[in-house]
Formats: structure tokens, sequence, C-alpha cells
């Protein structure tokens, strides 16, 4: 799997601590703040995402695609899209390309640091 060697973001996302992602073919980059979390993620082709449903999130799409289905609307979010889940709403993704996006947490603890 590439990794964030060949992809869109600068140094200082790259180093970055590991975020603990779930999914084969995810990996992220955690950004930990008081109230909320920031994770920078590369997703390979890994198709669908289950539906879910946590608290806010708001992300944008640096590189590829990915379908994005939010409270039974499905919409196509490429380079430069950005979207809203409000929090409770029930949504789930579909990666047919390797994407590069950012998503911003309401959750403190929605990922947590990779242990070494």
């Amino acid at each position: 799997m590439k990794d964030f060697k060949n992809s869109v973001y600068p140094e200082m996302v790259k180093n970055l601590p590991d975020a603990d992602i779930p999914f084969k073919g995810v990996k992220g980059k955690l950004f930990q703040g008081e109230d909320h979390q920031i994770v920078f993620f590369v997703i390979e082709p890994i198709g669908e995402v289950a539906e879910h449903s946590h608290g806010a999130q708001w992300g944008v799409v640096f590189e590829g695609e990915m379908g994005l289905t939010i409270g039974g609307i499905t919409k196509t979010y490429k380079k430069g899209d950005q979207y809203f889940i409000p929090a409770g709403v029930k949504h789930s993704a579909n990666f047919k390309k390797r994407t590069q996006l950012m998503d911003f947490f309401e959750d403190t603890n929605r990922y947590l640091p990779k242990s070494e």
C-alpha cells in the first residue's frame, strides 16, 4: 500500500502521529485537540465503509474521490469538495479510487494514536 510518502501532505502533516485506523487500506495522521481531532487520511480503493454514526464531522477531499451517503442522500465528492455530517446522522462511504482527505471530528476520541 502506498503511504504518506507519496501523498499530497506537507512534512508537518506527515510527521504527525499515526492514527489507529481499523480498516485495511486506510492510513491516517492524527492531530489531537482538547475538544476535537483532525485526521489526514490516505485511503486505498477499499470499497464500502458500512453505515455508522458519531459526533459531527466536517471534511475536505484533497485527491481522488469518494461516494458519501449522508442521511440517505448519496453524492460523489472530488478534489476540493467539502462535506458536513451532523452529529448522530447515519452515513457510509465508498472508495473506488485512492483518496486523500481530511476530517475534523467533534469527537475527541474517534481515533486513537497507534501504539508502536
